[in-house]
């Protein structure tokens, strides 16, 4: 999981997150498993309800998961998954 350099003091300076699996994963097993330890990472990314935040936005190989099947979407061992916050200015 790649993360934007605005998460990245939220996983120990990290911008790569990976998690062990034997086959293929849900994009919501993936965020438990990578933001277990990093409670502050997993309430950026995700509300109370366990629901990605309206202002991120998450990839499987490039494809928006909301327009795919949200946290059930399914990744592959190797796929890329990117997180990008959107970020508001004026």
């Amino acid at each position: 999981m790649l993360l934007p350099s605005v998460l990245t003091p939220l996983a120990g300076g990290q911008s790569i997150l990976t998690a062990p699996a034997d086959g293929p994963v849900t994009v919501r097993w993936l965020l438990d498993a990578v933001t277990g330890d990093l409670p502050a990472l997993s309430r950026r990314l995700r509300d109370e309800t366990g629901a990605v935040r309206r202002y991120v936005n998450i990839y499987v190989s490039g494809n928006e998961i909301r327009r795919l099947q949200g946290l059930g979407t399914e990744v592959e061992p190797g796929q890329e998954v990117l997180i990008i916050q959107s970020v508001a200015g004026g």
